[in-house]
């Protein structure tokens, strides 16, 4: 009479354990970077609104002076329709915009993310009067991924 095997063997049993132990290895920071990267995303959406204001300002004229992006200190931007300056909201400590349009966001340091991780949008007037946009900041050079977050 013939016996049947019932079940797996050891070695079966090894090898399985071995390809779970790969996969875990290559999908764990692989996931971890995709966290930190969603989480920076509310940093990134924080500079959406004085993003278009900028842009508009520039393209109606209002913070345009001698060719050059000039946008009033916060308080003082009357009828140029950027947002005065932000405070702490959510993951976010401060929205700021600079005098030549320059948006700088800081984060709150939490969940991987320090308040070094900066993110800023530098903008350059084109010669059809609109605006380019160069991205920068902590955020560029975060050490915790091995490279940019932003």
């Amino acid at each position: 009479m013939q016996q049947v095997q019932k079940g797996f063997t050891l070695i079966e049993l090894m090898i399985v354990v071995a390809i779970i132990g790969i996969l875990a290895a290559v999908a764990v920071p692989a996931y971890q970077n995709y966290t930190l990267k969603a989480r920076f995303t509310e940093v990134v959406n924080a500079s959406t609104p004085f993003k278009t204001a900028v842009e508009l300002c520039v393209q109606t004229g209002s913070c345009v002076a001698a060719g050059a992006i000039v946008v009033p200190a916060t308080g003082a931007r009357g009828n140029t329709d950027v947002p005065n300056d932000s405070g702490v909201s959510g993951n976010i400590t401060s929205v700021t915009v600079g005098a030549a349009g320059l948006i700088t966001v800081v984060p709150v340091a939490a969940n991987g993310i320090a308040a070094a991780d900066t993110y800023t949008l530098t903008p350059t007037r084109t010669a059809t009067g609109g605006v380019t946009w160069a991205t920068g900041g902590g955020c560029k050079t975060a050490a915790a991924t091995g490279g940019s977050i932003c």
